[in-house]
């Protein structure tokens, strides 16, 4: 089972769900905007992904640098801005237990398969 962090206005998470339904893969769908992570959720899959926090996010939207947000900020403050606002978590992110991989480019999911 995959679990997706999908956002369906996102035209590579609309991609990267069709290429794991086209390989048959069991997929459960997450609306991470509608259904937020955890705080602990984003560290275990931080930990899943195996990369800072901040490659986990869009440090080019707005909302990073309206909280103040930059690449060297400590850890624990890019966690918790995720959590508080998870449209900041990079987009799509897939699950396979202890194993997730961001879906940029599309490609890179099919590790996880």
């Amino acid at each position: 089972m995959i679990t997706y962090w999908n956002n369906p206005r996102c035209s590579k998470s609309r991609a990267g769900l069709a290429l794991l339904q086209e390989r048959g893969a069991e997929v459960q769908i997450r609306l991470y905007l509608q259904d937020p992570p955890s705080l602990e959720e984003i560290k275990q899959v931080q930990s899943a992904l195996g990369v800072s926090a901040v490659a986990m996010m869009r440090s080019s939207d707005a909302r990073f640098k309206e909280l103040g947000l930059s690449k060297d900020s400590p850890e624990a403050k890019l966690q918790t801005a995720m959590a508080a606002h998870p449209a900041l978590i990079e987009r799509p992110i897939a699950i396979s237990g202890s194993r997730a991989a961001i879906g940029r480019p599309t490609e890179a999911i099919e590790a996880l398969l």
